[in-house]
């Protein structure tokens, strides 16, 4: 068995199936296995690939012209879910996907592409629950600060709706548990930036700041509730314990 091993990142993902499909050992043969790697499988070669963007970027391409756009977004989101299998599982599809072209996005009854649309789904619904419960704070000189902490890699995803809504802000995201920042100067595009120990912990300390209005929100928040129809149960299906940690009426 060949094992291909990348980074993380999505650039890096779509290099390793482009060297997969160049090296022509067959799918039978090989496995896609993000990093970092743990206990290696013996009698297994492991081959690590580094990210080409040239590569990437001929992939991506090919599966938006040869496939269908669509396809290629339920690529993307698959890919920025948290499942271990998430690489393998994007090649499998692919596979099929260039045997019958836009069509595969149909044949939910392949274990490949019913998977592939179980990560897409679940990396679209953290998406969607971090749209309503990303909650800012305002530091001077008038920069929003947002902490979030999704399983799946949705800041960027959750910006895009920021950035259409606060497009004449000085705003940021910030991915506690990948130590990453989406920034957006104002009336600008926004872009992603890796933050190093002492940058999180920084801004970190910010979330603890508490100012007249974080006040006014915690006390109306508390003050429409009816406590005769209080309903914890009912509470945790719309808005489950994993996402309040950051969510300023919870703190």
């Amino acid at each position: 068995m060949y094992i291909y091993t990348c980074a993380d990142d999505f650039e890096s993902m779509m290099t390793c199936i482009y060297d997969v499909w160049a090296d022509k050992r067959g799918s039978q043969n090989v496995r896609l296995e993000l990093e970092p790697i743990g206990q290696q499988e013996m009698f297994s070669t492991y081959i690590q690939i580094q990210k080409d963007e040239e590569k990437a970027g001929k992939v991506t391409a090919s599966i938006q012209k040869k496939i269908s756009p669509e396809a290629y977004r339920q690529v993307f989101l698959a890919a920025m879910s948290d499942a271990k299998d998430r690489l393998d599982v994007i090649y499998r599809f692919l596979l099929l996907g260039f045997a019958c072209g836009r069509e595969v996005t149909k044949r939910l009854a392949d274990g490949p592409v019913m998977r592939l649309f179980e990560l897409s789904r679940r990396t679209g619904n953290d998406m969607h629950y971090y749209r309503e419960f990303t909650r800012f704070v305002r530091i001077e000189p008038g920069i929003y600060v947002a902490h979030i902490e999704p399983s799946c890699n949705v800041a960027v995803l959750t910006a895009a709706h920021f950035a259409d809504r606060m497009p004449s802000e000085y705003w940021m995201i910030v991915d506690d548990k990948r130590s990453l920042a989406v920034v957006h100067p104002k009336d600008e595009d926004y872009y992603v930036t890796p933050l190093s120990i002492k940058e999180l912990q920084n801004l970190q300390t910010i979330e603890k700041q508490r100012d007249i209005y974080t006040d006014l929100w915690k006390e109306f928040f508390e003050t429409i509730a009816i406590k005769e129809r209080e309903n914890p149960r009912c509470q945790r299906t719309h808005m489950p314990l994993h996402y309040r940690k950051h969510v300023t009426e919870f703190m």
